[in-house]
């Protein structure tokens, strides 16, 4: 039986698919819910089993799925421009603050980018950018060191709320994050478990570039299960990074993950309103980009 991360992260990620699917087929031509469900019937049991396949190899994939979601759309929206390779006269967003040694899950995009050509060869659906911006990148992608005020401002310039906020930040379930994203939370902030904090210290030193790319999970309880965990540790402290904690740091946002904690289907429910949400964000249409036949390049 497939366990909870697995069939809840399928959940969210077929959701979002199925909902920002994208007709081409006009001049005027609009998102729409259903394009897949005639053009592609196969498309959703295709996608699911090339990203089952690759979470099964490696647990840790999902949330690598997510956050190259993420990191797309708060660049000029949903476009997959963080996709594109860097070339000799091209540079894109791989290499921005946020994506340098992070990014990730990009063989996994090839695979179903394979897989759906194979079954429905030549079907449209959301357009591509042919362009990039790694300065865009490197400003308008959250950091793990942003105050609650700054989150906040951050998501409202995407056209996202508070609620979308903290919905979309309990992604953190599951994951993991670099020691030089968290290293200062563990070493100089007051707010934070004393027990909790020793123990990541035990694999991240305190001097700068000694140990930068050692991991820790951002969800300490149940690493690879989607659930409201995440929340609970922001409750308790426990939060890994400065910006998780500030959700719960006698702010606005308190009593969204207290929400969260005592009713986890609400908890489900807005982050999939959230994730399609941010799929909406300045989608090309029409004429605009184009549908690329390699994903990591324009055509």
């Amino acid at each position: 039986m497939a366990s909870p991360y697995i069939s809840s992260w399928f959940t969210v990620l077929l959701a979002v698919i199925y909902l920002l699917a994208a007709s081409t087929s006009t001049s005027n031509a609009q998102l729409t819910p259903n394009f897949y469900s005639s053009s592609c019937p196969q498309l959703l049991s295709t996608v699911k089993s090339v990203v089952q396949s690759a979470i099964r190899k490696e647990a840790r994939m999902g949330a690598s799925l997510l956050r190259l979601f993420f990191h797309d759309c708060f660049v000029n929206g949903c476009d997959g421009s963080i996709l594109l390779d860097d070339t000799p006269s091209f540079t894109g967003e791989k290499t921005a603050n946020a994506n340098k040694n992070s990014a990730r899950g990009f063989e996994v995009i090839d695979q179903i980018k394979t897989a759906v050509e194979k079954v429905c060869p030549g079907v449209l659906g959301r357009r591509d950018s042919k362009t990039a911006s790694l300065s865009a990148a490197n400003n308008n992608i959250p950091q793990p060191t942003f105050s609650l005020s700054s989150l906040i401002s951050n998501f409202q310039n995407h056209g996202l709320s508070t609620t979308d906020l903290v919905a979309l930040s309990g992604a953190h379930t599951i994951g993991q994050a670099r020691c030089t994203s968290f290293r200062t939370r563990i070493y100089n902030e007051s707010n934070i478990d004393a027990s909790f904090a020793q123990t990541r210290r035990s694999n991240c030193p305190s001097a700068s570039g000694s140990g930068d790319n050692n991991l820790a999970p951002l969800d300490v309880q149940t690493p690879t299960s989607f659930d409201n965990n995440y929340f609970k540790n922001l409750v308790n402290q426990k939060g890994l990074l400065h910006s998780d904690q500030q959700l719960f740091s006698g702010g606005s946002t308190n009593a969204l993950v207290q929400t969260y904690i005592s009713n986890p289907s609400r908890f489900t429910s807005d982050f999939v309103a959230a994730m399609i949400k941010m799929g909406d964000i300045k989608p090309l249409t029409g004429s605009s980009g184009e549908i690329r036949k390699n994903c990591r390049k324009t055509n």
